[in-house]
């Protein structure tokens, strides 16, 4: 998953810990994810770094922010991982490459083909299908700019990152052969 703008409410580079802001349905979405098995890992550009406009230990703590709110709902991220590098570097961590998502697969033994891939930018959809995953594109943060681009290439788009869960768990129910959950009575 992305972090800013998908996981927690966009702020143009985020610095403070106490800007951060759970996205609407983060919460619910990532325990939905758990549930299903699914290991929770954040790959983020942060190229505020590069641009010394705040260091990698700033980032480090914005993301324990991010992590102390989620354990606040009984969600834990597996891992985090971070390119801290100007897109003119060309470095093979920045998102659409797949640097950090390598990384990923070799430290947590994970299959990045048939896996999923949650963010609100081009760049993570270009990511999930660089490594054979799918992505999913959620309309915060920055995703004006993606949606077209996202529906002329029939990337499925949702409001958030719960909605997202919801689709990544029915898929798993069909893959699984079993019938869908009835719904639950009012």
């Amino acid at each position: 998953m992305d972090r800013d703008g998908t996981l927690i409410v966009e702020k143009h580079y985020l610095v403070d810990p106490r800007e951060v802001h759970l996205e609407q349905g983060v919460a619910e979405g990532l325990l939905i994810l758990r549930r299903q098995g699914h290991p929770l890992i954040v790959l983020s550009n942060q190229s505020g770094i590069g641009r010394g406009l705040f260091t990698e230990a700033d980032a480090q703590r914005v993301n324990a922010r991010v992590a102390e709110l989620l354990r606040s709902h009984g969600v834990d991220i597996l891992a985090w991982y971070i390119c801290p590098h100007v897109p003119q570097a060309l470095c093979d961590c920045r998102k659409p490459s797949i640097g950090m998502a390598l990384a990923a697969s070799r430290e947590w033994n994970l299959q990045l083909a048939g896996s999923y891939v949650i963010g609100d930018k081009r760049t993570d959809l270009e990511l999930a299908g660089a490594i054979g995953a799918e992505g999913l594109l959620v309309t915060t943060g920055h995703s004006a700019g993606a949606l077209e681009w996202a529906r002329l290439g029939g990337h499925r788009i949702f409001d958030g990152v719960r909605a997202a869960a919801e689709y990544i768990a029915a898929r798993d129910i069909e893959s699984a052969g079993a019938p869908p959950a009835a719904p639950a009575e009012p």
